[in-house]
């Protein structure tokens, strides 16, 4: 009415023509609709097929359809004529389908947010045992797909799902089945979508049954919170609506106070509407009730009855009749070009013209907003929460308590004032809560067994992963140059480190080769200054010099072990350390079979006398030094070391190492190192006791023993730590076993050159040898 009035008095729409309506009762069954479509069709009680009884043209557009079943009864008959049909009640996707449905126009959209902004509501309030109640159609079924899916991703539990049939009342058998249901699911908190007339079987059976602590959960569409009469009926009181948010019609609310039956004598509708509200009527002829007074007007009428801000059904019903205004304004702009000068058949409307003018309709609303009808379109809709509340005095109120936006940016898109909230008079808070507490960052929910998804223990995230969300079902690992902080939420970068020269222990390694290099150096200068003394002269002056030159570039091979690594130095660490340690093992072999040949060749006739003073024991040093060069260069052949990263020993480092490529070919190596360690032991200690002045078998065997206790303690110390300690072990051991071979056998020799030369005589050696 608001609409049709508002049009008739715009010039710039219709000029020169007057809109109207009719209305017709919509039934809930089949047969019932076709025979009311049917007289509107013939104009007569008595409906006559294909004839027209009416002496004025019928209307053009149906507008209804307050639900999809009404829409498709009432389609199969009208379709037959092109009749369109503009239907205003929840969005249906199976009449969007333009080959089954070509004359059906629908208003509203394909709401896309309703299920996020209910889930949220569930998931603020923590509430996981959830009931839901929908119409038996397709709008149900997919609202039902929607929650369900959302639900599911929120880890809340689906307590019930109930179908009510559409236009069917229901029983008290059939209420009170469909009461235990939800009592038996034990669900304290229900949402409700659907079908209106559905939903109102729910609402006002036969006989009444109270929902005892349950909280609803529904749109303000579905119209099931205004009660007829003065029937008090608090079961929805506490209950959250969401409510489309629309603009407000200028001009609506002071149609809504001055509208009065005796304006609208042949409006049957608005008169009964008038006895419910009021008990009254509004002319004394009509009714056997009083006369209302003058003044009365929907503005004294309480929510039970009456909105004056405009709902959303209402807002779709303003913009059909505006559609429907526009399309005819369009097609009589058309026709006034095409035919000007007929005017009489300029009048003649044919309802099948009018679909290429509404599928092409668009304007602007009296509040500014745009209108298209386009049958596949979708929009993401924001809403009003509201809150149901309801007085012992009969009346109710909606209360705004917060809004969701589905486009607005995270953490603004969805606020509620839950001290503005009043709850179900069994509530004294938002209960009830979840069985499981949402687990925070630094945890995932791990499932409990034989509980529903929503029951879950919250776990610590698992070494090397984060969890940076709330109630995350799984955590995320760190890349490998990351690690996580000490909660377990943030991913931190790890720091690259090795045995640097810039800090205490490289510059202290470093310090004490160099150190030992250089007073390797300075025994060799004593030794070469002193090459003529008996002392420097016994036991192969020349195995003397290979020892002390291999001694000291052992010492400095340790240097490759420190700094960043690289192809080069990792390609030479090990071969170096392995031939220079070689060399200097293999020549105190040597020495201590020159002890033992010199012994054997004091005795009269022995064969040894002829390998003293040879070059055999240079020769055994080559040979022995030979086969590891030859291992070290097959290793470097096969399988060469190389830099590499350990992301995973330490968990918050990056450690750059070499890779020695093949662990066979470095134990292989390191084998024949121990090997020739052995057997100079071995032939030391049995050589110990051999009278000669200067026998060095007893300092070998010390410093052999020395060497080897080092290298056999390197081995477990080596495979036990991690990064650059174990470079540092394996200097420590090179250092620490070279500087044993240095104090054990030329210490004591350069005591007696330098501290007590009178002994390096061969006077003093005679005496020595007669005692």
């Amino acid at each position: 009415m608001f609409a049709v009035e508002e049009i008739n008095r715009n010039p710039n729409l219709l000029p020169n023509r007057t809109l109207g309506f009719h209305i017709y009762n919509a039934y809930h069954n089949d047969d019932k609709i076709l025979e009311s479509s049917l007289m509107w069709l013939s104009g007569q009680a008595q409906t006559i097929p294909n004839y027209n009884c009416e002496r004025q043209p019928k209307s053009v557009v149906v507008i209804g359809g307050a639900n999809s079943a009404l829409t498709v009864s009432m389609g199969s008959l009208l379709e037959l004529y092109k009749f369109p049909q503009v239907t205003y009640g929840l969005f249906d996707p199976v009449l969007s389908d333009p080959a089954q449905f070509p004359s059906v126009y629908q208003m509203a959209t394909s709401d896309t947010s309703l299920s996020l902004g209910m889930v949220r509501l569930m998931v603020h309030f923590e509430w996981t045992w959830v009931g839901l109640v929908t119409s038996d159609d397709a709008i149900g079924e997919k609202f039902l797909r929607d929650m369900k899916e959302e639900m599911v991703r929120n880890y809340i539990c689906v307590a019930i799902t109930q179908k009510i049939s559409i236009g069917q009342s229901m029983d008290i058998d059939t209420h009170r089945l469909f009461l235990w249901k939800i009592i038996e699911s034990r669900a304290n908190v229900v949402v409700i979508y659907g079908d209106i007339d559905s939903l109102l079987s729910v609402r006002f059976p036969e006989k009444l049954y109270f929902f005892p602590k349950i909280l609803w959960i529904t749109t303000r569409d579905s119209d099931i919170f205004n009660k007829p009469g003065a029937v008090y009926f608090d079961n929805f009181h506490g209950a959250l609506m969401f409510s489309t948010q629309t603009s407000q019609m200028p001009g609506f609310q002071h149609f809504l106070k001055t509208i009065n039956p005796l304006n609208y004598p042949d409006d049957i509708f608005l008169e009964q509407f008038w006895v419910t509200a009021f008990g009254c009527t509004s002319n004394h002829r009509k009714g056997d009730g009083g006369v209302c007074k003058q003044n009365a007007s929907f503005n004294t009428l309480s929510l039970s009855y009456l909105d004056e801000i405009m709902s959303y059904q209402s807002y779709t019903v303003y913009n059909a009749v505006y559609a429907v205004a526009w399309a005819l304004h369009e097609m009589f702009l058309v026709r006034s070009e095409i035919e000007p000068k007929r005017h009489g058949d300029n009048q003649i409307i044919h309802p099948w013209k009018l679909h290429s003018f509404l599928k092409n309709v668009q304007f602007n609303n009296s509040a500014g907003n745009q209108v298209v009808l386009e049958k596949k379109r979708k929009s993401m809709t924001n809403y009003d929460i509201l809150n149901h509340v309801t007085f012992p005095n009969d009346t109710d109120v909606l209360v705004k308590v917060g809004e969701f936006i589905p486009q607005a940016p995270p953490g603004q898109d969805f606020t509620i004032q839950e001290k503005a909230v009043v709850w179900h008079r069994w509530w004294t808070e938002a209960v009830p809560k979840r069985c499981s507490q949402i687990c925070g960052p630094g945890f995932y929910r791990k499932a409990k067994d034989g509980k529903p998804n929503c029951c879950f223990d919250c776990v610590p995230c698992p070494a090397g992963q984060i969890s940076n969300h709330t109630g995350n079902e799984q955590c995320m690992k760190c890349s490998e140059d990351q690690y996580p902080d000490r909660d377990r939420i943030y991913c931190l970068r790890k720091q690259v480190i090795f045995l640097d020269y810039e800090e205490p222990m490289g510059k202290t390694l470093a310090s004490i080769a160099v150190c030992f290099s250089l007073l390797t150096v300075l025994v060799l200068w004593v030794f070469v200054k002193h090459k003529d003394t008996p002392i420097v002269k016994a036991n192969n002056r020349d195995l003397s010099y290979t020892l002390l030159i291999s001694l000291s570039l052992c010492f400095l091979c340790s240097l490759l072990f420190i700094g960043p690594p690289t192809p080069t130095n990792c390609l030479f660490r090990q071969t170096t350390f392995g031939v220079m340690f070689t060399v200097a093992v293999s020549s105190i072999l040597a020495k201590t079979i020159t002890v033992v040949l010199a012994f054997r060749a004091t005795r009269p006739g022995s064969r040894s006398r002829r390998w003293v003073g040879s070059k055999a024991p240079i020769s055994l040093v080559v040979f022995c030094t030979f086969i590891q060069v030859m291992l070290c260069a097959i290793w470097l052949f096969l399988s060469p070391p190389f830099p590499d990263a350990d992301t995973h020993s330490d968990p918050e480092h990056i450690i750059l190492e070499c890779n020695e490529g093949s662990l066979i070919a470095f134990y292989s190596v390191l084998g024949y190192m121990a090997s020739l360690a052995f057997g100079s032991f071995t032939v030391a200690f049995l050589a110990r006791n051999l009278p000669d002045t200067f026998n060095e078998a007893k300092f070998i065997t010390f410093s052999m023993l020395v060497f080897c206790s080092v290298w056999i303690s390197f081995l477990p110390t080596y495979q036990s730590t991690k990064g650059k300690m174990m470079v540092a072990v394996e200097v420590f051991s090179i250092l620490s076993s070279s500087a044993g071979l240095l104090g054990c056998i030329f210490v004591p020799k350069c005591y007696v050159i330098l501290v007590q030369p009178e002994k390096n005589t061969k006077k003093s050696l005679k005496n020595n040898t007669t005692t």
